[in-house]
């Protein structure tokens, strides 16, 4: 079911009967109405970057709710101007490391170089925001996140919101590294703000003193 190298890793996961109930609620909720991003699009971030080449993890809370926008990777959009909190990702991108931020805000380009785009909630329900919050999702995704922090080559977690940080309990490797920050559509008040966080060269610096190469994150849209 799920692509690559993620069907051995994540194989108890979808044999639970969490994952049956949660999989019988998706599945009522796209007969009731649209539920974002389509079926052929909820596991894209696996599609993209396999167990195996996972370098860093940007976490968030639950896909964009509107029309033509969720396709699978947390904060991206599949076409179109680039919502509230990608253009605030986009700043921090522009102050550090200093890249030019990318025409639109399809980043399959950082997902094909090991960025795990997940989300805490893999569907959401047309125009309602955690609408799929608690259903079951959530314990597919702390199957990932323990899954990941197995690895033996250290990987980056970029924790953005209150409920991407509730996933710090489950990465206890110490290979590993944890950066948090406020979720990128928080106000510019909010705690430990993304835009001055510096967490794009933080994470390549992670990445660097582990031996291992950095994101070229100004490759945000390189989609091949």
């Amino acid at each position: 079911m799920l692509p690559n190298d993620w069907d051995v890793v994540l194989g108890d996961a979808v044999r639970s009967r969490s994952w049956s109930e949660l999989t019988e609620f998706v599945d009522q909720e796209r007969k009731a109405g649209k539920v974002y991003p389509p079926t052929e699009s909820v596991f894209r971030a696996f599609e993209l970057t396999p167990y195996a080449k996972v370098r860093v993890v940007i976490l968030g809370q639950d896909p964009y709710h509107r029309e033509g926008q969720a396709h699978g990777l947390a904060f991206s959009v599949a076409q179109g101007k680039p919502p509230p909190s990608l253009r605030k990702i986009f700043k921090e991108l522009e102050r550090d490391p200093e890249v030019a931020p990318p025409d639109d805000g399809n980043l399959e380009g950082w997902a094909r170089q090991g960025v795990l785009l997940l989300n805490a909630a893999l569907t959401v329900r047309a125009g309602a925001p955690n609408s799929h919050h608690a259903r079951g999702w959530e314990d597919f995704t702390d199957a990932v996140i323990r899954a990941i922090n197995k690895k033996s080559d250290r990987v980056v977690f970029l924790l953005w919101g209150g409920q991407a940080q509730k996933k710090a309990r489950l990465i206890s490797n110490e290979r590993h590294k944890v950066i948090r920050a406020a979720h990128p559509a928080a106000r510019a008040s909010a705690h430990d703000p993304l835009v001055g966080s510096g967490a794009f060269s933080r994470a390549n610096k992670a990445l660097v003193d582990a031996g291992l190469s950095a994101i070229k994150w100004d490759q945000a849209a390189q989609a091949s």
